[in-house]
């Protein structure tokens, strides 16, 4: 059974009207790769994590270092130490706003997700941060 992982935000369409003028124009000059859906997958494992945040993508391609810059063990320690602290704030919406930590993230330490999944889920927490300026 395919497990299936969500990070999204409704009010992040409204942040996504206050986009920079960069980011609008690499919008128009690539609609093609711009898109409100990153889907961040190792279909072998059948993991599957689905951002739905505007931003994020073009992000990725203007801000987010290379995909060889961290090594595997770098990005798989950071996750970990990420998706522990979201998930703490997940479950404490008393003291940390829900509308930003709406849902868990089912990361195992133990299952090899692979350097793509990996990549992205470590940027996607980069962004997170400084796009909602939180500290995880």
């Amino acid at each position: 059974m395919k497990k299936l992982i969500y990070i999204g935000f409704i009010f992040a369409v409204i942040l996504g009207c206050t986009a920079t003028k960069s980011k609008e124009s690499l919008a128009k000059k690539e609609p093609d790769k711009v898109s409100d859906t990153v889907r961040i997958a190792n279909d072998e494992l059948e993991y599957e994590i689905l951002i739905y945040d505007p931003n994020f993508s073009i992000w990725l391609q203007t801000v987010a270092k290379p995909r060889n810059y961290y090594s595997l063990y770098s990005l798989e320690n950071n996750n970990i130490f990420y998706v522990t602290e979201w998930n703490t704030r997940v479950n404490q919406p008393q003291l940390y706003n829900p509308n930003l930590y709406q849902f868990q993230i089912d990361y195992n330490r133990n299952i090899h997700y692979g350097h793509e999944v990996n990549y992205l889920l470590y940027n996607y927490f980069l962004y997170f941060q400084k796009e909602y300026k939180q500290k995880l």
